[in-house]
């Protein structure tokens, strides 16, 4: 199968799909999965900047290393033999071998009544696999509530980059994650520190830093389907990922555009620090789908990604915009990705307090936050009611 990156309607306007707004449906993740229910031989993703909200290099760099799944009873549910991404430039050459133009194609692929063309084409491969069991650990930490200990609230981030691979154009091979998620962990780790020397809470809080996210959130995925401790009374899961901005910012935001609860209150607890929530400005990218925060929504558990601002105190919207895209372009999933001293630092002492207030709030109330109601998580979420005290 060749696809398209995102969604029909990505560049066709409102459709089915929301719009510019990535589905889980638009991620390739799911096109490997849709893929192998149906039978496919292998996946081609036709990769394009805008629809997949990165370059080239992040694509290459996120696959040349050694790729990991976690234990499937039956792996082909999930994965075809063969998946991998290719050029723009490459799927031209294809499709003008078979008789075809890629941008007329592309243009009929975003009627709902398009159906699979053949391309009379062959791909022939040849690979050696070694496939061998490896163990990587989630790191769990938990601090007791005083007075509902069975109940949890989350803090989470991922622990994990992309190690050592193919050399930047200064021979650079180490992908050092500093911002992608070291910061993250950074962040989780004086949270911990920080309620650790507070009064106890009313709920247990737990702070888990996952492995395995750059590989297909597998860390996540595997807490999710073997939860320490039960779903049904884990309130809520905050995630951290990418969490040290630029410099710091009248607003936060969260990744996509779920409605629950739980931004709610977070919200609420901007507002007392005088800082406003901005609904995510990528929505295209799909970012919902791509942290450590999927894996529980979809088992029904509130949970946002959090993300900073980019409304700077110093610059304002423009300078915010400016610096993220640039960081996208330069350093993302790239060995640039890495600690410098002349770092602007501003932006965490506002964020850790926003992130810690919040989660305070939460073990302290009796609030169970959910879903909006036409949230596509919000019946799995309703199943678990029974179980909450």
């Amino acid at each position: 199968m060749v696809v398209l990156v995102n969604d029909p309607d990505f560049e066709g306007g409102d459709g089915d799909f929301g719009g510019k707004i990535m589905t889980y449906y638009g991620r390739w993740i799911y096109k490997y999965e849709e893929a192998a229910r149906r039978g496919a031989a292998g996946v081609l993703v036709i990769h394009e900047y805008a629809p997949a909200s990165y370059g080239w290099t992040t694509v290459k760099n996120s696959n040349i290393n050694t790729m990991f799944d976690i234990v499937r009873v039956d792996p082909s549910a999930v994965h075809t033999p063969m998946e991998a991404w290719i050029q723009r430039s490459l799927a031209l050459d294809l499709f003008k071998a078979a008789g075809m133009d890629f941008d007329t194609m592309k243009a009929a692929a975003r009627n709902k009544a398009f159906r699979p063309i053949p391309l009379n084409s062959t791909l022939t491969a040849n690979y050696e696999v070694k496939a061998e069991s490896i163990i990587s650990k989630n790191v769990v930490g938990r601090l007791e509530g005083k007075i509902h200990p069975e109940e949890t609230i989350i803090y989470s981030a991922h622990w994990d980059h992309l190690g050592v691979g193919q050399p930047d154009e200064k021979g650079d091979r180490i992908y050092n994650g500093a911002r992608d998620n070291a910061s993250g962990v950074a962040t989780l780790l004086e949270l911990a520190r920080a309620f650790a020397k507070a009064p106890p809470t009313e709920c247990s809080l737990v702070f888990l830093a996952v492995t395995a996210e750059e590989k297909g959130l597998l860390g996540s995925e595997y807490y999710a389907a073997n939860p320490i401790y039960p779903l049904g009374t884990t309130a809520g899961v905050i995630n951290m990922d990418g969490t040290i901005g630029q410099s710091e910012a009248k607003d936060f935001t969260i990744s996509g555009v779920a409605k629950l609860g739980l931004l709610d209150l977070l919200v609420e607890q901007g507002a007392k620090l005088n800082r406003a929530y901005t609904p995510d400005p990528r929505t295209e990218a799909g970012s919902f789908y791509r942290s450590d925060h999927f894996p529980m929504a979809k088992q029904g558990v509130p949970a946002i990604s959090f993300g900073p601002g980019r409304d700077l105190r110093i610059g304002g919207k423009d300078r915010g915009k400016a610096l993220s895209d640039a960081y996208t372009k330069d350093r993302y999933h790239q060995p640039a990705d890495e600690w410098s001293a002349d770092w602007d630092m501003s932006a965490v002492k506002p964020d850790l307090i926003l992130l810690y207030n919040t989660g305070r709030a939460l073990a302290e109330s009796r609030i169970w936050p959910d879903w909006s109601p036409d949230s596509e998580f919000h019946a799995t979420h309703e199943k678990s009611v029974s179980e909450r005290p």
